[in-house]
């Protein structure tokens, strides 16, 4: 950002979490990819199963949540954006993916992939659910 940037009204836009922090989460959602397994196995998804996930995430900037929102439509999900609950400040970026399959190694890999994209476009993926009970998809 430069000083005629400044001066002409662009502001710049703060970092919402450091590559630190990104990693971190990182490690606490593939930690909990397995248990959100166990508990869907509880309620009768199997390894062959395939669901739509629903996921979520928080960035400090409404352009941010924009252009992962555009990113994650690219991929053929579905993704809206706007304010998050906690108000005006944090920005909430959420969807439903195409079919992933409900084994551990599937899941794993999509929860990576999307903590890179959240990490890439400074956005942080805050997890995933989804429901058991959705029609089977082809």
């Amino acid at each position: 950002m430069g000083f005629f940037d400044n001066v002409f009204g662009k502001k710049e836009i703060d970092q919402y979490r450091t590559q630190e922090q990104q990693a971190a989460n990182r490690k606490k959602q593939l930690q909990m990819t397995p248990q959100t397994l166990d508990v869907l196995r509880q309620h009768g998804v199997d390894n062959e199963r395939v669901l739509r996930l629903e996921f979520f995430f928080y960035t400090n900037a409404i352009e941010k949540a924009a252009k992962l929102s555009d990113k994650l439509t690219s991929l053929g999900y579905s993704s809206k954006f706007g304010t998050s609950a906690t108000g005006a400040k944090e920005f909430i970026v959420t969807g439903l993916s195409t079919p992933v399959k409900m084994d551990e190694a599937s899941a794993l890999e999509w929860t990576a992939l999307m903590c890179d994209l959240g990490s890439n476009h400074d956005c942080e993926f805050d997890g995933w659910g989804t429901d058991p009970t959705q029609e089977q998809s082809k």
